[in-house]
């Protein structure tokens, strides 16, 4: 998550200060990813000394009021313009569990898979039922738009939507990772395992 580019893209509304931005990020992806206040003005200071943000006075309350440069507005628009690079993805706790399950004595890794899928089911139905929340809170389920709706309520909705995605895909992920234990076990080969069946059926209907 790039902490760096959020707040430039923030700034652009106009001037904040730490909490404000941190606020507003929260606000716009849901809490998903809450962020330290630390964090939000140590990137603040890498922001001013590479001239991508600069001191604008205070407040009035002590605290210190930001706002983004010519050259910070260049570097957010060239952030958003450009594609998510996934070359060097981030680490995946899971793969990186069942891995070493995998590989070491006296780990019983199905129970390991049934566990993390047991978890992960429960997590897709509360994400499922905080979209349906969401959506009715916001109008019209498939934009977001309407009597009640908003800029923030559309952003929450596709937040929601990518953490669904994403949780379907570990579950997809989980199932097949115990087929190809099973044809491991039992000496088939398992190099052409065919991916696990969607698990839309067993998700909360969005």
């Amino acid at each position: 998550m790039s902490i760096r580019h959020s707040l430039l893209a923030l700034l652009q509304e106009g001037p904040r200060y730490g909490y404000q931005l941190r606020g507003e990020f929260e606000e716009r992806t849901g809490a998903a990813w809450p962020l330290n206040i630390g964090q939000v003005y140590t990137t603040l200071d890498r922001l001013e000394r590479d001239a991508l943000v600069e001191k604008d006075g205070d407040d009035g309350e002590g605290h210190v009021v930001y706002s983004i440069t010519a050259a910070g507005r260049a570097e957010v628009m060239g952030w958003f313009a450009q594609p998510v690079a996934a070359t060097n993805p981030p680490r995946n706790q899971l793969a990186i569990k069942l891995a070493l399950a995998l590989t070491l004595d006296g780990v019983d890794v199905a129970a390991v898979v049934q566990a993390q899928r047991t978890a992960s089911m429960r997590l897709l139905q509360d994400y499922t039922r905080q979209r349906r929340t969401a959506a009715s809170n916001a109008g019209t389920p498939a934009t977001g738009q309407g009597p009640s709706g908003g800029a923030n309520d559309a952003a929450w909705l596709l937040v929601l939507d990518s953490l669904i995605f994403s949780t379907e895909a570990e579950v997809r992920w989980l199932d097949h990772c115990e087929g190809w234990m099973a044809q491991r076990a039992a000496g088939r080969p398992v190099a052409g395992h065919p991916v696990a069946a969607p698990v839309e059926s067993r998700a909360v209907s969005r």
